[in-house]
């Protein structure tokens, strides 16, 4: 199984300082969902893993963690796109867990839930969190640029070989190359 591991806030949709709290503030980055798509057209499986804090701070609660993710598979449905899972870390920051990045728990998850090594799967994100969960994971780390990822990028320290991509797009055009 080929598999390709994204983050959700700043990789797929705009992010926010503010947390995504409802489905109105779920808004994808442009070409980002075609982008999934394409790599849901050459065979490859899409994964997100996201940390969801705004559950552990009481700002939403999973209802609306599954109305906002409901959004994004209606919109990537338009587009001829699809996410085969999501795995998500509710806990705030303090709460010292192993599943939220940048603790590998989450993709040491989806390696065993899907049967796979990680070893060559791309992870992508754009934030340092995101980068050092895929390496200690065992996957390639990929930083894209929207998001938090300029910041990411001029603030540096990432995991030697990740890859630099201005976008989710680029990223994948590279991926299914």
């Amino acid at each position: 199984m080929k598999l390709v591991i994204l983050d959700r806030d700043g990789v797929i949709n705009v992010d926010s300082d503010h947390f995504i709290k409802s489905p109105e503030e779920w808004k994808p980055i442009p070409g980002s969902l075609e982008a999934i798509a394409r790599l849901n057209h050459t065979g490859l499986h899409v994964v997100v893993a996201t940390n969801q804090s705004g559950i552990g701070r009481g700002l939403f609660d999973m209802a609306m963690l599954n109305a906002i993710h409901d959004k994004m598979f209606r919109m990537l449905g338009q587009v001829g796109g699809r996410i085969d899972a999501v795995f998500y870390c509710p806990c705030a920051a303090d709460h010292n867990c192993e599943c939220r990045k940048p603790q590998p728990g989450m993709f040491l998850e989806i390696a065993q839930r899907f049967g796979i090594s990680l070893a060559g799967v791309p992870g992508v994100g754009d934030s340092l969190r995101d980068l050092q969960a895929a390496h200690t994971g065992g996957a390639q780390p990929m930083l894209v640029l929207t998001g938090k990822g300029v910041k990411t990028m001029a603030a540096g320290g990432f995991p030697e070989g990740t890859r630099v991509f201005a976008d989710l797009a680029e990223a994948v055009r590279h991926i299914v190359q």
